[in-house]
């Protein structure tokens, strides 16, 4: 049995920061005169106090290293006791919900999924609205560290192909998370500093830019909006989707730009293959949008690229129900929200590299068969892919498939219809936020379902952003026995 406390050290101080950026909303209600500041003073103190006394009781524990099974449990005692805490300026606030839909709501919300269960939202209170933003912030900066400091050590889903390319961290994962953390926050603030201002620029309210900043730089989706990006069309879109863009791209390459280099960002085949499928998705979507309903050149082609970016990306944004316009770009859009954005990314869903991988594994099988007597092995990125993360990237496509088999069925068997369950099971493994069909579609929410399937939905975010295995390895007796 391994040492708990160094973890109980780590999720204390995580807990206690949490706590400390409640006071943010608590000012902005403050400030708006909405009466609501109490709720997120108490809650942060409760908050603080909570990790506070677990970081002191675990301090003498403290470590500059963690163990592959520490750093597992680490990552995943993250993902949820936060939500946990997250969630109560929800449940005892405004707008007053039960827990299980406060819990909904921060899980989506650090999980930078975007679906929520929250309605109107033009009248909400400013602070409420803040700290569901700042939530999906956290979650994106969060998720960017845990992919490149903690996957690729732990060889996660064929992570492990890009331990070469930023920090090597096997063995201090701590030291190198925190160096990791660093860089990439300054990138992740002057990203979401450049957002703030191009929405400002183009003629957005301080209050909507800082929101969809926060929100767009995550990839997560919650707008202050019921119409959600229904409420800003026109040059807003074009903006949102280059940010959109800009946080699907390995914030590795941000680094090594920085440190005086671009070519790695040009060469990555990740990055050309993803701004390839979304060229070819927005073509096939605006082309069909013209031909079948005739609309206007530049609508179809904004909206387009507004929607594909964001649904490819997981950010779940929506500037119109795109259900009407027609079967196949509904269909597009389902399959589209699968794929996801670049490893080391704020994206989810399987996303591009693993893609790659698989098409790269199938080729081989293919010239393998046409010649037995060759010698042929799949690469990635012009190297030869081991066979240590190829079978990571199988077991992978294999988990995640049956993952979401399995969650669907259980969302049936709720009473759910068979396109809100499939599709409620994608958007909710995927990391995507809207669903398929009246109720969790882009016109609608999650509110209506019922409260099992809400928690259903949560456990589903959660496994789906920390990459399946992560999850699946601590239900495993060798892991606790280590």
């Amino acid at each position: 049995m391994f040492a708990m406390r160094p973890v109980g050290y780590v999720i204390g101080l995580l807990v206690t920061a949490l706590g400390i950026t409640m006071l943010i909303p608590m000012a902005a209600d403050w400030l708006a005169g909405n009466g609501q500041e109490s709720t997120f003073g108490l809650m942060a103190l409760i908050t603080t106090l909570s990790g506070g006394i677990v970081a002191m009781a675990c301090a003498n524990s403290r470590t500059y290293g963690l163990s592959v099974q520490q750093t597992f449990l680490l990552t995943v005692l993250a993902w949820l006791v936060l939500p946990i805490f997250g969630a109560l300026p929800f449940w005892l606030g405004a707008p007053a919900v039960s827990y299980t839909d406060a819990f909904f709501e921060a899980m989506s919300g650090m999980t930078t999924t975007g679906s929520t269960v929250f309605s109107g939202l033009d009248f909400m209170p400013v602070g409420t609205l803040l700290w569901r933003a700042m939530l999906q912030w956290f979650g994106g900066v969060g998720i960017i560290v845990v992919a490149m400091a903690f996957l690729p050590t732990l060889r996660v889903g064929g992570m492990q192909v890009f331990r070469s390319e930023g920090f090597e961290t096997f063995g201090k994962i701590l030291p190198h998370a925190a160096v990791i953390a660093t860089r990439i926050g300054m990138i992740y603030i002057v990203l979401t500093i450049a957002c703030f201002t191009s929405y400002i620029i183009v003629g957005l309210s301080s209050f909507d830019a800082l929101i969809h900043s926060l929100t767009t730089l995550s990839t997560g989706g919650f707008s202050n909006y019921d119409a959600s990006f229904g409420a800003l069309q026109g040059t807003p879109e074009y903006v949102a989707s280059v940010f959109m863009i800009l946080a699907s791209l390995p914030f590795v390459r941000y680094v090594q730009i920085i440190a005086g280099t671009a070519q790695p960002l040009f060469r990555d085949t990740q990055v050309r293959a993803f701004f390839g499928l979304i060229a070819l998705l927005v073509i096939l979507t605006a082309g069909y949008r013209m031909l079948q309903t005739g609309d206007h050149l530049e609508e179809s082609f904004r909206e387009s690229v507004f929607n594909v970016t964001s649904i490819i990306t997981g950010t779940g944004y929506a500037s119109s129900d795109y259900q009407t316009w027609g079967a196949f770009p509904s269909v597009l859009f389902f399959m589209m929200g699968l794929i996801g954005g670049c490893a080391g990314s704020t994206c989810c869903a399987i996303k591009i590299f693993r893609f790659q991988i698989l098409f790269s594994a199938i080729g081989t099988q293919i010239r393998r068969i046409n010649n037995p007597s060759g010698i042929f092995a799949p690469r990635f990125d012009g190297r030869p892919i081991s066979a240590d993360a190829l079978s990571s990237v199988m077991a992978f496509f294999t988990m995640f498939m049956l993952t979401l088999g399995v969650l669907a069925a259980m969302l049936g068997a709720m009473g759910l219809s068979p396109i809100t369950a499939i599709s409620g099971a994608a958007t909710a493994l995927a990391n995507i936020g809207p669903g398929l069909g009246p109720e969790i579609g882009p016109a609608g929410n999650f509110a209506g379902l019922p409260d099992g399937a809400k928690w259903l939905l949560s456990a589903g975010m959660l496994i789906g952003r920390l990459e399946l295995m992560s999850v699946y390895v601590l239900f495993t007796f060798v892991f606790w026995r280590r």
